[in-house]
């Protein structure tokens, strides 16, 4: 019944974790931007998909276009994305210095974070919910046996407080590295 269950958990783990990943903590980091899209001449494309993202120093982001003639939609792509950062177009390339955290930003940061954080409890509560409903409907439909049926609530339910526990070490290490000065 909950053999799926982990992998399930898994990947709102690492949803979380990236929606982590994206928020700004005054250091450079390619997925700041990794939800830009851009308008390009065949249509709407993510940003990874027409440039190359990488790091020049711990404030400096670099974006090198494939296309030389995107550089402009990639630069408004960028601009247009709020995400508070303001790119330098050369010409050839598009930097990008993330600028340092005030102390309030920092603290809006956390709240964020513990938003986030709460957000995704509430969606593993809700697999936990349709988990529960798959083991009663077998139990009920006699596919398990009452027995069993306990035994896979009891299991679903330490797999769910682990899960929560590793959201809270998550939050609290991302607390830590937005405070971080």
């Amino acid at each position: 019944m909950i053999w799926n269950i982990k992998t399930d958990l898994q990947k709102a783990e690492e949803h979380l974790h990236n929606e982590f990943n994206k928020l700004q903590v005054g250091r450079a980091n390619p997925s700041l931007i990794e939800g830009v899209h851009v308008n390009v001449y065949w249509g709407i494309q993510p940003l990874k998909n027409v440039a190359s993202v990488s790091v020049m120093d711990s404030q400096t982001l670099s974006i090198q276009p494939w296309d030389k003639s995107l550089i402009r939609d990639i630069d408004k792509a960028i601009s247009d994305a709020w995400l508070w950062l303001n790119p330098q177009n050369n010409g050839e390339t598009i930097m990008i210095k993330i600028p340092l955290l005030t102390e309030e930003r920092r603290k809006d940061l956390v709240k964020i974070a513990k938003k986030l954080a709460e957000d995704w409890k509430i969606a593993i509560r809700n697999i936990r919910q349709d988990y529960l409903k798959k083991i009663k409907n077998a139990e009920t439909n006699k596919e398990i046996s009452e027995d069993i049926s306990k035994q896979n609530e009891k299991d679903l339910q330490k797999y769910i407080d682990e899960e929560i526990e590793n959201i809270e070490k998550m939050l609290k290490h991302k607390e830590e590295e937005i405070m971080k000065i």
